[in-house]
């Protein structure tokens, strides 16, 4: 798949691209934006194609409607999946998996905006971005159990106790409740907290500052941040000494230094 910022036309999400952000909006507020098969799909080969999208620098994704997204479309996913054969579910799971592999693997850090409903698949949306801003009426629930299925959804086992701990994670997980917004807060898994009206602006002003730094340096990061969970501190050491080392011989770290020497403002160009 090739995407041109500018002129990209998906078929299940609405995308807006300026100014380096590109957004993504979940668009089926009737139903408080739930996903599809192809949904799902178009979504994790967008992200794969960010990866090979430089103009892009960052994304925000959203949801229409004052809600973020709840879940699976129960009409159009869960009803199917229960007249499945195992190779046909396992095809599916994997394919779920694979649009958080996607949104991890992208270069481009992603800002989720959640507002409202925020359960189920969208709930592992959020978790899987890298910062998440929320609305104070947000509820993200992991309602797996809800529907008779395991919490161990789309790595929410993986990443969900490493963003809250391991007991609050236990707890969303077998429970199926949902978080509010304050908790959400205090535990770590929103960055903030902004009123629903500003919730939009807000991301995107945070995305525009992220978009206007070091492209490079930020992908760097945002692979470290993923690639370290598993290794020692000491080999997190010199994964790190290497990262920068790299880092040092880009044009933005140069252009850097030269502003910072003549007091101006850095301008980066992700090179």
């Amino acid at each position: 798949m090739t995407l041109v910022p500018e002129s990209f036309a998906p078929t299940h999400f609405r995308w807006h691209f300026a100014d380096g952000v590109a957004t993504l909006t979940l668009d089926r507020p009737e139903r408080k934006n739930p996903l599809t098969f192809d949904s799902y799909a178009e979504l994790r080969d967008t992200f794969r194609a960010l990866v090979v999208t430089p103009e892009v620098r960052a994304v925000v994704i959203a949801g229409a409607g004052g809600n973020f997204c709840s879940g699976g479309d129960v009409h159009e996913i869960i009803g199917p999946l229960t007249k499945m054969a195992m190779p046909e579910l396992l095809a599916f799971t994997r394919m779920t998996g694979d649009l958080v592999r996607a949104m991890r693997a992208c270069p481009q850090p992603i800002v989720a905006a959640v507002g409202g409903v925020c359960a189920g698949a969208g709930a592992i949306l959020a978790m899987a971005a890298d910062i998440r801003l929320a609305s104070p009426d947000a509820r993200t629930a992991f309602l797996f159990t809800r529907v008779g299925l395991s919490g161990a959804d789309m790595g929410a086992c993986a990443i969900l106790p490493r963003l809250i701990g391991h007991g609050r994670a236990a707890d969303l997980l077998f429970s199926g409740r949902a978080m509010t917004a304050d908790e959400g807060l205090a535990w770590g898994f929103f960055t903030r907290l902004v009123e629903a009206d500003q919730l939009a602006e807000e991301a995107g002003k945070l995305a525009r500052t992220i978009a206007s730094g070091p492209a490079f340096a930020h992908a760097m990061t945002k692979r470290q941040l993923d690639v370290e969970w598993n290794v020692s501190i000491d080999t997190a050491l010199e994964m790190e000494a290497q990262a920068q080392a790299i880092c040092m011989v880009t044009g933005d770290f140069g252009r850097a230094y030269q502003a910072f020497a003549a007091k101006q403002t850095p301008e980066f160009k992700g090179d």
